[in-house]
């Protein structure tokens, strides 16, 4: 069943949509493509106080969008917030050359003056001189398995104000799991994931907690919630980071390192562990 355009929020640009293959020539909206607009729609929900925040404090408005793909959420994040406002930029993140070649036309098809696609790998991006010293929200919507962790190292070198995540795809993590199952089997933690379905379910999630225990040791105080109903998507968690003084950032720090241990994952112990120096809550 097709949906009409009454479903797009205002100010969102129904060109823009239509560009974005979101909506038809003839502004109608199918089912698979309402599930894309309904995510990131929700997430700018959560995106927008966040700028707003900081414009408020005059801060500067630069946000980077890693594994951009075709560059929904920078689009609309553009569309909605930034195309009526004199300062910010957005940058958006993707390996896929043809991609970027893509976003680029359409920003200059739309105008949208204060828009940058790099053709990077995430793990690369941090070393980039393109962007500012200083980042103040980096975003990840589905970038998969490493590329999440790799954005949150690039938020973290570049300082950021708030991260945003929704992970995807984070299959490492299950796979030391299984490599190292006949030694962690003698723990009856083991019986969270024996079944190789349980494996790969707790892998994905222990994956996250050990993503926003970094965070929090890092000085960031983190929300954990979901994105939208499972009917739009099954990758629907979502991890707000927001820089933050004291805190729990030396519990956090040992309970990280705690887990690394407990579940044989030493080998990830540069992917998880940050050297970030806390204070004693």
């Amino acid at each position: 069943m097709k949906k009409t355009i009454e479903e797009i929020q205002d100010p969102q640009s129904v060109e823009l949509l239509k560009a974005l293959h979101i909506l038809t020539r003839d502004g109608k909206i199918n089912q698979d493509s309402r599930r894309k607009l309904k995510q990131v729609q929700h997430l700018y929900q959560f995106i927008e106080p966040l700028l707003l925040e900081l414009e408020t404090q005059n801060s500067p408005l630069n946000l980077v969008d890693h594994g951009a793909g075709k560059s929904y959420l920078g689009f609309i994040i553009y569309d909605m917030f930034f195309k009526n406002r004199s300062q910010g930029h957005v940058y958006g993140v993707e390996v896929r050359e043809d991609l970027i070649l893509k976003s680029q036309d359409l920003q200059k098809k739309l105008n949208f003056t204060n828009m940058s696609f790099l053709h990077l790998n995430v793990a690369d991006s941090k070393h980039s001189a393109t962007f500012p010293s200083e980042v103040n929200i980096v975003t990840a919507l589905h970038a998969c398995d490493r590329a999440t962790d790799d954005a949150i190292d690039f938020a973290l070198t570049k300082n950021a104000q708030y991260i945003v995540l929704i992970p995807c795809c984070q299959a490492e993590v299950a796979s030391k799991l299984r490599e190292n199952k006949n030694f962690l089997m003698k723990s009856p933690l083991s019986e969270l994931f024996r079944h190789p379905i349980h494996t790969r379910e707790f892998g994905s999630h222990l994956t996250n907690v050990l993503r926003c225990l970094k965070l929090e040791a890092s000085g960031y105080q983190v929300t954990v919630t979901e994105l939208t109903g499972l009917e739009h998507s099954m990758k629907n968690e979502l991890i707000i980071a927001k820089k933050h003084t004291g805190g729990r950032a030396r519990l956090s720090a040992e309970r990280l390192h705690y887990l690394i241990e407990e579940f044989g994952l030493t080998d990830l112990k540069k992917r998880f562990s940050t050297e970030t120096t806390t204070e004693k809550e």
